[in-house]
């Protein structure tokens, strides 16, 4: 059947456009690879692969290469959690000490306050990452962000965060956090097995799904990682860091191998495009097989109450992605309650429910492929051809 000729006309367009900033971005050297697709009333409107995977072995971006997905792993694991939300297995209102017993951080004064698990979910747990402070507290007491420190328990990771202050009282503020790294546990706890086994039985196994898992199904297909510098992206060695915020983010792009590396629900998953996009499309149309409509409308609301609001104007958080709440406050052309976010290895994404807009761009260069120039272009020009 022919796509309606207004319907063709669009679709060519919208390729001329992306293709264009594609081309750019690398011609210019601020990417090596990219994989970017565009989904609009559940059919896929716009797929590319685009650049090097492995620019010194001159081996192809394609559109089945896999990724290290750092933080897209969230949502992933978020709707992990919400299955057993919905099974009654867990509740969002049970405090993290029913399933951890041992995860008890305390605020600065001394006091140890009840942390929950919607607090998890919504980063308002008191929490932070020990990028976003430069030899704070994280960093002293030896805190994995999931991204390095490659053999690290989880049990040990849990204890050295626990062991830090938390930054506020639960539930009363936002800070971007290693709370889906102490989901991770208590998914583990309850299920009595690795989180990687867990996921697969309540997320990507019911979608057929056999790329994204916590460790490299086809080494052959694996980006290698960059990271922005000039004149080009440089490759990322056994171990590298790149500026972020107020600190820095150190990585271990071999982490992935190793068995023995825990499984970080906020960070240590690898995966394509097209399984990302099936996830969140998945997610869009309503959540079946995975969850209920009324789950995910619980999801893609703002739960942190507007808390986050001075951070990020127009930007609230829902349960493992943020949710656009003012679109002229976000100074963005997203819908109200569009759900975005993205990952440190160089990914962004958003879902836009109202136009029924999915976009999925996994690149293999940080940090311009998760915020640089590339993102804004490419979000701009895909509403402008809308």
């Amino acid at each position: 059947m022919s796509l309606p000729l207004e319907t063709a006309v669009a679709d060519n367009s919208l390729a001329r456009s992306l293709d264009a900033v594609i081309d750019h971005t690398l011609f210019e050297s601020r990417l090596v690879g990219a994989v970017v697709l565009v989904a609009r009333h559940g059919e896929l409107v716009y797929h590319r692969a685009a650049g090097l995977a492995d620019r010194e072995a001159n081996r192809a971006m394609t559109e089945d290469t896999i990724f290290r997905l750092a933080s897209a792993t969230k949502p992933i694991v978020a709707i992990a959690a919400m299955r057993l939300v919905e099974q009654g297995l867990i509740e969002l209102d049970d405090p993290v000490t029913r399933w951890l017993p041992d995860f008890r951080p305390h605020l600065a004064d001394g006091n140890e306050p009840v942390i929950r698990i919607r607090d998890l979910l919504t980063h308002t747990a008191g929490l932070t990452y020990g990028f976003t402070e430069e030899n704070g507290p994280y960093v002293r007491a030896g805190v994995s962000d999931g991204l390095a420190e490659p053999g690290l328990s989880l049990a040990e990771n849990l204890r050295r965060i626990a062991s830090a202050p938390l930054l506020f009282t639960p539930g009363t503020n936002w800070q971007y956090s290693l709370s889906m790294d102490v989901i991770g546990g208590v998914i583990e706890k309850q299920t009595g097995t690795r989180l990687g086994e867990a996921i697969e039985r309540l997320v990507t196994g019911p979608l057929g799904l056999r790329d994204t898992a916590f460790h490299i199904t086809d080494r052959e297909r694996l980006a290698a990682a960059y990271k922005n510098a000039s004149p080009e992206p440089e490759r990322m060695g056994a171990e590298a860091s790149v500026v972020a915020l107020t600190g820095t983010v150190k990585f271990a792009p071999d982490r992935i191998f190793d068995l023995e590396s825990y499984h970080s629900g906020g960070a240590g998953m690898a995966g394509t495009a097209h399984e990302v996009l099936k996830i969140l499309e998945t997610i869009r149309k309503g959540g079946a097989p995975l969850l209920s409509e009324e789950t995910v409308d619980l999801m893609t609301r703002d739960q942190a109450h507007g808390v986050r609001q001075p951070l990020d104007p127009g930007i609230g958080f829902g349960f493992g992605w943020a949710v656009v709440t003012d679109p002229v406050a976000a100074q963005a052309p997203w819908s109200k309650g569009t759900y975005r976010w993205g990952g440190v290895y160089g990914h962004s994404w958003f879902v836009d429910p109202q136009k029924e807009l999915t976009v999925v761009a996994l690149t293999n260069t940080a940090l311009e492929g998760m915020w640089g120039q590339f993102t804004v272009d490419l979000r701009n020009t895909i509403y402008g051809a809308l």
